[in-house]
């Protein structure tokens, strides 16, 4: 499974990416501007950093015709920009005549596998069904994310399957059981990937145990 990171920090990518497991990263409008850079700026950043991996950049327009205009302009910065989307009628529109012209893109605010149906059949490169906020809910956000997984699957659609609002390491042990293709998160939440309290006591043991012995290397 893809490892994304969901920031608009340059900082933040720039430590994810020495880890060497980041294939990508998703912003979004309210990521951008906390970043507080410019739009473009940060965005070539973010690309120069992750050589090769996805670079979800959004429009931020709701009609059509600006849409595109804004999906052609960000296109064309850099050849590892996504062209982010929302799920609306004309989002979809929108993905279907990118798909047509071989503009990568990436629908988001899915919820649901009716919603996620017709961006696989737009074309969509990626399809973020989103978990966290469905959480809040009271209801699972897993069971969209399987039910598109089993829907892309049976249908043979070339769309990825990306898991986001992602809060916790659960959500992606549970991304990864549901066979998803990619998982955003924030930065934290990747840190905190690494963490398990017996491999915490485990290193104190062996580093005291070979400090005990006077031991070096060489």
């Amino acid at each position: 499974m893809k490892l994304f990171v969901d920031t608009g920090d340059v900082e933040e990518v720039r430590k994810a990416a020495e880890w060497g497991v980041l294939d990508g990263v998703t912003t979004n409008p309210t990521l951008i501007a906390k970043g507080g850079k410019g739009f473009k700026e940060t965005v070539l950043k973010i690309c120069e950093l992750v050589p090769g991996g996805a670079i979800s950049a959004e429009v931020i327009a709701t009609d059509y015709d600006t849409m595109l205009k804004e999906a052609l302009e960000v296109s064309s910065w850099h050849p590892q920009v996504v062209v982010k989307v929302p799920l609306i009628e004309p989002g979809v529109r929108l993905v279907k005549t990118l798909s047509d012209k071989g503009i990568r893109t990436n629908v988001t605010l899915v919820f649901t596998v009716s919603q996620a149906l017709m961006a696989a059949k737009a074309g969509a490169t990626y399809i973020s069904n989103f978990v966290g906020r469905v959480d809040d809910l009271s209801t699972d956000g897993m069971t969209a994310v399987a039910n598109t997984v089993a829907m892309v699957d049976t249908y043979g659609f070339q769309s990825e399957v990306l898991v986001a609002s992602v809060r916790h390491p659960l959500h992606v042990v549970q991304a990864i059981e549901a066979g998803a293709h990619v998982a955003t998160m924030p930065f934290k939440i990747m840190e905190m990937m690494f963490k398990h309290p017996l491999t915490d006591s485990g290193l104190t043991r062996f580093l005291d145990d070979w400090n005990k012995a006077g031991l070096t290397i060489g």
